[in-house]
């Protein structure tokens, strides 16, 4: 069996509010350890999901008539009937004392706003945005950097019980259009620029194309970035974000059901048009605060980071914190500018407790060279959260090795289809070396095999086998739940078929393997592509990489692309390293056929590499929505290679 490269000290464990949650429901597990706790939460979702509404103290206005209704039906259960409460009221608690946020720009910029000024900025824009005829069910969307102001307008429009929607503001005209074009909103914020690696982007020629076609529209609000008066001449009728700012609004929240809609996210859309993911109010906040509570053990006054843009649920999984009394760090700009060493400089000046990013992340700094335990102080730091895509085994002994040994890293999966996740991490479990450390509490995830037969220690597809509160509400534009039942319950009846392809460890941990939608068949043998990418992407020659299966000759091949790092070049002598690695570290199955070189890799907004759309390049068949790529001129690079005929 393999050995854990961390271990939570005893008196960690004693202090975590998840041990806390178990001592409290003993009487109702075999034995007490995580294992039970599970079993419980899974066997008896009612009751469980009962406790967690009590230990995590959500506040209602009318209480819930009944937990689960219809435990059986996925989609159609039915979660805390009855009760009626508000988003906006859980978050921003009266006991809350302090700094609620900090933001911190590429260029130096500092905000601190205190939780009164907080209270106080959301009552103004709540106010206005009643004035401008917005009320349940409206949509208000933000085109907008990942700063308060975002935070803000989100929770000004959750007071009201409308909608919020947001993209960041590195989408072009196409790409909001696409997303906020389906939902039809009311009002839109809008940043006039926004900095990214020393430059700064003007944002208000895509506010004027995408006003311009949005006939439900009414009102503009900017919301300047560092020029207080901003020239808005191209935006007629536009206000500014500081005009609807008061200093004598109250605050006031109104409550709204369980499941009235809160959020609508927005899948990749890099195989046909976004779908628009509607997340209601209580599934958010219980689902939320489980995982805050529990899985990261957030206690109030913690200082909570992500580093996220307000276009991935990981803004939203961030915000939530509020709920816990948690000060959130805000970041906004490249995480590697002016050097890579910015976001572990304000992690030590904010006394980080939590410190989140993604894996790409982790790799790219690992790469640099520059190792943050050397050159700053993280003495209060006690977690790392990394998702977005698998968390190679390498990335573990480069956090373990550089930033800090006595640390709870935690790779998590799950996504924007339930706003949270289904594997976490576990302030009272050891953690493995490339495993995320356990199923969250709740969620009946299981691997299936291609009969739908559950399995362990073996590749298959990741499920979950009963309903769980997060759900989406269901799709935007979709009455009769076609479109949502298609995306996730056509492959196995009444199953979430969540399209990751994965394993359960000996010890319960889970392994990624990647999308199953990107499974390599060569030889009728299934490679996840993450499998290939931990391998290669130890190189220090490699900066990253993306595989595909090409139809070849009656069969798949392996083919893999790398973009190398500045100052190597990619000749024979390394191409037979990375096939030796391959052959030793995997299979000869996962040996590619073909290594070619490209300067770029396509890439969704969130960071998240797309195998799929390269495969159609390929194979020469149309890429059906380029508008959801950051940089889909990459693209261009896998056209027409010649080495991919022989």
């Amino acid at each position: 069996m393999a050995k854990p490269i961390w271990k939570p000290p005893i008196e960690r464990i004693a202090n975590s509010n998840l041990q806390r949650f178990l001592s409290v429901h003993a009487d109702k597990l075999t034995s007490q350890n995580y294992k039970a706790l599970y079993e419980w939460s899974i066997n008896e979702p009612a009751e469980f999901w009962e406790a967690c509404w009590k230990f995590c103290e959500i506040r209602s206005t009318k209480p819930y008539e009944r937990v689960l209704t219809e435990p059986n039906k996925m989609p159609g259960a039915r979660w805390f009937e009855g009760a009626y409460l508000s988003f906006v009221d859980n978050m921003m608690r009266a006991e809350h004392e302090g700094t609620a946020i900090v933001f911190y720009s590429e260029t130096g910029d500092r905000i601190e706003l205190s939780w009164r000024e907080l209270r106080q900025q959301v009552a103004s824009v709540s106010q206005a945005l009643e004035c401008f005829g917005v009320g349940p069910g409206d949509r208000v969307v933000g085109l907008l950097p990942n700063r308060p102001e975002a935070i803000i307008a989100m929770l000004a429009t959750a007071s009201l019980g409308a909608v919020w929607s947001s993209c960041s503001p590195d989408f072009g005209p196409s790409g909001v259009l696409d997303r906020f074009g389906q939902i039809g909103p009311k009002v839109m914020f809008v940043t006039d620029v926004y900095f990214y690696n020393g430059k700064a982007i003007d944002c208000l020629p895509c506010a004027v194309q995408v006003t311009r076609q949005l006939d439900t529209l009414e009102t503009l609000i900017v919301v300047p970035y560092r020029n207080e008066t901003p020239n808005l001449t191209c935006l007629p009728g536009a206000k500014l974000y500081a005009d609807l700012l008061l200093d004598t609004t109250k605050p006031r929240y109104e409550s709204f059901p369980f499941a009235h809609p809160l959020y609508i996210m927005y899948s990749s859309g890099t195989t046909d048009a976004p779908k628009c993911i509607v997340h209601g109010v209580g599934g958010t906040l219980i689902q939320h605060k489980k995982e805050h509570l529990l899985h990261c053990d957030i206690k109030a006054g913690d200082s909570v980071f992500y580093f996220t843009t307000t276009g991935w649920m990981m803004w939203n999984w961030l915000v939530s914190a509020l709920a816990s009394g948690a000060k959130l760090i805000l970041f906004d700009g490249s995480p590697f500018h002016p050097d890579p060493g910015i976001l572990w400089r304000i992690a030590e000046r904010e006394h980080l407790t939590l410190f989140g990013t993604s894996a790409k992340y982790l790799s790219a700094l690992e790469k640099t060279g520059y190792k943050p335990r050397e050159n700053v102080s993280l003495e209060n730091l006690s977690s790392v959260l990394s998702t977005g895509s698998p968390l190679a085994p390498s990335s573990y002994d480069f956090v373990y090795e550089n930033v800090k040994q006595d640390l709870q890293l935690s790779s998590v999966a799950g996504g924007t289809d339930l706003i949270s996740c289904f594997a976490v991490g576990n302030p009272i479990l050891p953690v493995y070396r490339g495993e995320l450390q356990c199923r969250g509490l709740g969620m009946q995830m299981e691997i299936f095999n291609d009969q739908g037969e559950s399995i362990r220690e073996q590749k298959g597809e990741m499920v979950c086998t009963a309903p769980f509160p997060s759900m989406p509400i269901g799709f935007w534009n979709d009455p009769d739940n076609v479109k949502y039942h298609a995306a996730y319950f056509e492959r196995f009846p009444n199953v979430w078929c969540h399209g990751d392809y994965a394993e359960l460890t000996e010890h319960d941990g889970v392994v990624i393997h990647g999308r199953s939608d990107t499974v390599l068949n060569p030889g009728g043998v299934r490679i996840g592509t993450a499998e290939v990418y931990r391998i290669v992407e130890q190189f220090q020659e490699v900066s990253e990489s993306i595989a595909i299966g090409q139809e070849w000759d009656g069969d798949v091949r392996v083919v893999l692309f790398i973009r190398l790092q500045t100052g190597f070049q990619l000749d024979e002598k390394l191409m037979q390293r990375i096939r030796d690695a391959m052959r030793q570290q995997a299979s000869p199955r996962h040996v590619p056929a073909k290594i070619l070189e490209v300067p770029d890799i396509p890439r969704t907004r969130s960071g998240k590499i797309v195998e799929i759309a390269v495969q159609h390049v390929v194979h020469d068949r149309k890429v059906p929505n380029t508008d959801a790529l950051a940089n889909p001129d990459a693209l261009e690079f896998f056209k027409n290679r010649v080495e991919l005929s022989e």
